[in-house]
Formats: C-alpha cells, structure tokens, sequence
C-alpha cells in the first residue's frame, strides 16, 4: 500500500540520493549487476526439461 504513495517527486529525490551515493560510474554497474541477477532468477525459474527448450543447447 505503501508504494502506491510515491509520487513523481518522490522518485526523482530517490533517484538523486542513489546518485550521490553511488556516483554517476557506479550506477551503470550495479544496473547490469542486477540486469543478470534477474537473467539468473529467470533461467533457473524455467524448467530444465529438454523437451520445453527443445534440446538445441544441449546438443552443440
């Protein structure tokens, strides 16, 4: 319920303390961190049976 409240302002503010925090060449970092963390939950969410992925990586 809580994260409804944000409103523009609100995030613009989170994102200029991200920014003071972490500098503008670290923030490009931490997003491509996160970007394959997500790839990683993704992949290990999907279903390790070779007939849904259709065997085409195992087979190379």
């Amino acid at each position: 319920m809580i994260l409804g409240v944000f409103g523009p302002w609100q995030v613009i503010a989170i994102l200029v303390v991200a920014l003071l925090l972490f500098g503008g060449k670290k923030i490009p970092e931490l997003m491509k961190g996160l970007g394959k963390g997500v790839k990683e939950f993704k992949d290990a969410s999907q279903p390790e049976d070779s007939e849904t992925t259709g065997g085409s990586e195992e087979k190379k």
